[in-house]
C-alpha cells in the first residue's frame, strides 16, 4: 500500500530519510558492530528469535541501522532472510545433549547433573551501577580471563531431563513418534486448527512482550493457573545435515545458543492422575519468552473461553511484523475514508436537528 499525499511528496520523503540518518548518527563516535553484538547480547538474541534468523552479526547490524528499535530490526532481518536460499534441512536436533551453560528446576531441588545457575540477573540487587559510566572494559575482560584460568575444570555430569523420570513413572505422557515433516510457517499460509509444529514455530517468532502478557493473563486466572517450571536450560545445540554422498552419515555444521523450557501443570481430567506439559525453545538467552511460550503451548491444548486458549487469537496477534505493521499503517493518509465518516456524522446531526 502506498500513498502520494501532496505534490512534491518524493522530495519530502527524501528529506525525511536524510534527517533520519542525522538522528541515527547521533555523535561523531562510531558504534561498532562488535560492541552491539557482545554488549547488547540479550537485545541481539531477542531480534534473532523474532526474526527467525540465527546471525548475531546481522542482528547487530540491523539494530545499528534502526537506532536500536527491535521491531524495525526484526523487519530488516526477516526481509533479508526471505532472499536466502535454503540448501539443506538439518537432522532433528536432540536438545537433551546440548552443551549446557545454565540449567535450573523450580520443581525439584536435587536433579541429576545439578542446578547450574550460570549467568542471570535473577540474583542481582537491581540497583543502578553508576560506575559503569566510566568502566574500564579491557581491565574487566582481563580480570575475568584470569579468574576463569584459575578455576579447576570439573567433568560435567550428564544432565538428564527432569521430565524423563516423570515420564518413566507414567506421570507425564510421552509424545508419540511423528515422522510428518514440520509445517513451515515461512513458506505456507497458517491454517486452523494448526499442527503443533506450526504452533511452536509461530510462538518462537512471536513478540516477546505479547507472549509475556498472554502468559501473565494465565497466571492471573485467565487460564490454567500457575504452572511449575520443570526445567529451564540454556546451552549450545549442535546441528547436523545429511552427508551428500551417504545420507546415513551426517556433517556437523555448527551450533546455536538456545533457551529451552518445560512447564508442568495439572491435567484437566483429575481421574488420570497425570501432569500436563508445555514446551518452549527459542534462539539465544531469553528465559521469560521461553517460559511464556511453554505456558501458552499448554494453554492452547485446553478447551476454554480465555484468550490464551484461543489458537487463532494467540497465533495471529503475536507476530511482531504483523502487529507493528498494522498499527503503523494508521499513520498513512486515510483522507477519503475519514471524510466519508465525517460526512455521515454531519448528515446525522443535520437530520436530528431538523
Amino acid at each position: 500500500m502506498a500513498y502520494v499525499a501532496v505534490s512534491g511528496g518524493e522530495e519530502a520523503i527524501e528529506a525525511s530519510i536524510r534527517l533520519l540518518e542525522y538522528y541515527r548518527s547521533g555523535t561523531d563516535k562510531d558504534l561498532e558492530l562488535e560492541v552491539i553484538e557482545h554488549k547488547l547480547g540479550l537485545l541481539v538474541d531477542r531480534v534473532m528469535s523474532e526474526a527467525g534468523l540465527y546471525s548475531r552479526r546481522y542482528a547487530a547490524l540491523a539494530l545499528k541501522q534502526c537506532e536500536g528499535s527491535a521491531e524495525e530490526a526484526v523487519f530488516l532481518l526477516r526481509a533479508y532472510r526471505s532472499t536466502l536460499k535454503r540448501s539443506y534441512d538439518t537432522r532433528v536436533a536432540d536438545s537433551a545433549g546440548m552443551r549446557i551453560v545454565r540449567r535450573i528446576s523450580a520443581a525439584f531441588k536435587d536433579i541429576q547433573g545439578g542446578q547450574i545457575l550460570g549467568a542471570t540477573y535473577d540474583y542481582t540487587h537491581r540497583l543502578m551501577n553508576f560506575g559503569l559510566e566510566h568502566e574500564d572494559a579491557p581491565a574487566l575482560r582481563a580480570r575475568m580471563r584470569e579468574e576463569i584460568a584459575r578455576q579447576q575444570p570439573v567433568p560435567p555430569e550428564p544432565c538428564v531431563r527432569v521430565s524423563d523420570s516423570l515420564k518413566d513413572e507414567g506421570l507425564i505422557d510421552r509424545f508419540p513418534e511423528d515422522e510428518t515433516p514440520p509445517f513451515d510457517v515461512t513458506q505456507n499460509l497458517l491454517e486452523f486448527p494448526a499442527p503443533r509444529s506450526a504452533r511452536l514455530q509461530t510462538l518462537a517468532r512471536a513478540d516477546m512482550g505479547f507472549l509475556s502478557g498472554m502468559a501473565y493473563s494465565v497466571l492471573r486466572g485467565f487460564g490454567q493457573v500457575h504452572p511449575t517450571v520443570g526445567e529451564l536450560r540454556t546451552g549450545y545445540l549442535e546441528l547436523e545435515v545429511p552427508y551428500l554422498q551417504d545420507e546415513s552419515e551426517s556433517l556437523w555444521i555448527g551450533e546455536v545458543l538456545v533457551t529451552e523450557a518445560e512447564v508442568f501443570n495439572e491435567a484437566d481430567d483429575k481421574n488420570q492422575l497425570k501432569l500436563a506439559c508445555g514446551y518452549g525453545i527459542i534462539f539465544g538467552r531469553n528465559e521469560n519468552k521461553a517460559i511464556a511460550m511453554a505456558v501458552l503451548d499448554h494453554e492452547l491444548d485446553e478447551e476454554g473461553d480465555y484468550p490464551s486458549q484461543d489458537e487463532e487469537f494467540v497465533l495471529m496477534h503475536g507476530d511482531s511484523l504483523e502487529m507493528n505493521g498494522f498499527i503503523s499503517h494508521l499513520k498513512l493518509p486515510h483522507y477519503v475514508t475519514f471524510q466519508s465518516k465525517l460526512d455521515a456524522v454531519r448528515k446525522t446531526r443535520r437530520e436530528q436537528h431538523e
